[in-house]
Parts: C-alpha cells; structure tokens; sequence
C-alpha cells in the first residue's frame, strides 16, 4: 500500500519514542487501562501521533470498559485503513492510519454495545493525540 506519508523506518525511530515506534509501526498494543484516553471525556479531534490526521472526535467515543480508548466510526471513512489481521491464532480487523499506515488498534463489530454503528474501533491511546474543542 502507498501512503501520503511515506518515511524511512530510521526516521519513524528518531521522530517517535520507543514506546510509540513499537505501537505505531511494529502492531504492538499498549497495556489495558494504561492508556492517557482510555478514560478521557474531553471534547475535540483525535489524530494519528505519527502524521497529524484527523482520526476520530469525542462525539463518536464510548465507554466500554474495555482498557483502551472505544469508537463507534472514524471522523471519516476514508481516515482509516482495515486490514485482515491473522496474527495470534486469530482473524482481526486491524485499523491502520490511512495516512501515513501507522497501526492503531483494532475493530470489533456485533459485540452489542448500544452505539449506532455496533462497532467498536478499540484504538491505542499512544497511537493518538488529542486536540481539545475550543469554546
């Protein structure tokens, strides 16, 4: 896949701390409930940290009590990328930055969350940054 941002992996490692290298362009996952907006209920735009693409906003972020930051949609479809994840023994949807193809967590769909999509974008708060609303 080609992407609007495109860098060489020595310049991903200088620009992002280990922790947000190995989650953003290794597919690592942060710990449960360690995340800075797991619980955050502040108003604004989530964007990716490697690229600054607007991602998802605090109107489609839900609580559930999951570990790590829940959306029901991206801010727009064409925000993200998914991509079949089989890695653990398992088939996932994995969601990527459409942008710049950093990795960003995962969505699950049919798990009965009362949200209009039945979707839950289960994103990792190191993969994110938050720009609050203005008043």
């Amino acid at each position: 896949m080609s992407y609007d941002v495109e860098k060489p992996d020595e310049q991903w490692r200088t620009e992002l701390a280990p922790d947000e290298y190995a989650v953003l362009r290794q597919a690592a996952t942060e710990p449960a409930f360690t995340g800075e907006y797991t619980d955050t209920k502040t108003e604004g735009v989530y964007s990716c940290r490697a690229c600054g693409a607007e991602l998802f906003t605090s109107d489609t972020k839900f609580e559930s009590h999951c570990g790590w930051p829940s959306f029901y949609d991206p801010k727009e479809s064409k925000a993200v990328e998914l991509v079949e994840d089989r890695s653990h023994g398992m088939v996932r949807t994995e969601v990527r930055c459409a942008r710049c193809g950093s990795h960003l967590g995962h969505v699950f769909a049919g798990e009965g969350y009362a949200t209009p999509t039945d979707q839950r974008y289960c994103i990792n708060s190191i993969s994110l940054r938050l720009a609050p609303a203005e008043d």
